[in-house]
């Protein structure tokens, strides 16, 4: 995967370099528009955060970077919430209305400026958004504003640490990405963007930020928020991928009351993160 030297000077010679590759966001469109999942994760993550906290019938939800096609708010409105969806490209909120045939559902806006009132959220989930947002800081603080006290944030987002004997990430079609210094990684999101935007399935917003468990804790407590849980935390034996298996059983005992046993489990496991805002704020 590649290309020449040839093609990318040709690439500039009649445009402006901040232009970008030629129709970048449409062809991103395209794709993403084809090629989303729809897999129940939402309902998922809402069993884990019940385990973490109480959520009442009813209660407000909002999806950031909902997509053109929110299954997750369905989910949410068949488990008795009230979700509202936020999503930055206006083609997809409109979109989105149509899907769910509800054309108050979902409102434009980014992570980092989210249209919504103060502590009006109960649960505010980032669902793989996180690595693609122009400042990490802005979002987290953003989302402490918009949860009412006692509410939590949901992320899952890509592990600077996690290791797959392929080297596969589910962002850049590079091996070992995730494992690049941060200078390297500039100059593959730069290829992508003016180049050769293959590298990072035609998005015109590739991911741009790695962080590790503890770097998501470092931001959540400069925000405001003050205690975090992980997967390792609210996964019990009982569930489907624990039972089935007489060591992880074994395993998770271990690693969650063992601080070292949990810090290495993260290295691997730390790409989703649960940060609880406090009742008395």
């Amino acid at each position: 995967m590649g290309i020449t030297r040839k093609k990318a000077r040709a690439l500039y010679d009649g445009r402006r370099l901040a232009e970008g590759y030629p129709n970048l966001e449409a062809l991103g469109t395209d794709l993403y528009k084809d090629a989303q999942v729809v897999d129940g994760r939402v309902r998922e993550a809402m069993d884990w955060i019940l385990r973490i906290v109480p959520v009442t019938a009813g209660a407000p939800v909002a999806v950031v970077g909902c997509g053109p096609r929110p299954q997750g708010m369905r989910e949410l409105t068949q488990m008795g919430y009230r979700p509202v969806g936020v999503e930055p490209l206006r083609k997809y909120v409109h979109a989105a209305r149509s899907w769910l045939k509800d054309e108050n559902a979902v409102l434009e806006g980014t992570a980092e400026r989210l249209p919504l009132g103060d502590a009006s959220q109960c649960v505010i989930i980032l669902e793989t958004v996180l690595e693609h947002v122009d400042s990490l800081q802005r979002t987290f603080t953003e989302a402490y504003r918009a949860l009412a006290p006692g509410g939590i944030l949901y992320v899952l987002t890509v592990n600077r640490f996690r290791w797959s004997w392929t080297g596969k990430n589910p962002e850049f079609n590079v091996p070992f990405y995730n494992w690049f210094p941060a200078l390297l990684k500039e100059a593959y999101v730069h290829h992508h963007l003016h180049f050769d935007p293959r590298l990072a399935n035609f998005t015109p917003r590739p991911a741009v930020h790695w962080p590790s468990y503890a770097d998501l804790c470092a931001f959540g407590r400069q925000a405001g928020f003050h205690r975090f849980y992980s997967k390792v935390d609210v996964l019990k034996q009982g569930d489907p991928s624990i039972a089935k298996s007489r060591l992880r059983c074994w395993l998770l005992n271990r690693v969650r009351y063992n601080p070292w046993l949990r810090a290495l489990a993260l290295l691997q496991f730390g790409d989703s993160i649960f940060m609880l805002k406090r009742r008395d704020t």
